[in-house]
């Protein structure tokens, strides 16, 4: 996820455990997502569609958060 902002992601993953925590569960769903996608496990269709756009939300929370931290 937003491997173009390596550095900040690190940097808040350290000094922000909200965003570690985010950061953790955007990664968790991604897995999860892929695992079904892949058919290496049985997901309902709206479960996925609703993993989907959790990840989303979690992705565009991180992003924000590391425009915050970038333009200190």
């Amino acid at each position: 996820m937003l491997h173009e902002y390596r550095e900040e992601i690190s940097a808040l993953k350290q000094e922000n455990a909200h965003f570690a925590k985010i950061f953790e569960k955007h990664n968790e769903l991604d897995d999860k997502i892929q695992e079904a996608e892949d058919g290496r496990s049985h997901v309902e269709h709206f479960e996925l569609e609703k993993m989907k756009k959790e990840k989303l939300k979690l992705k565009d929370e991180a992003f924000a958060m590391i425009m915050e931290y970038k333009n200190k």
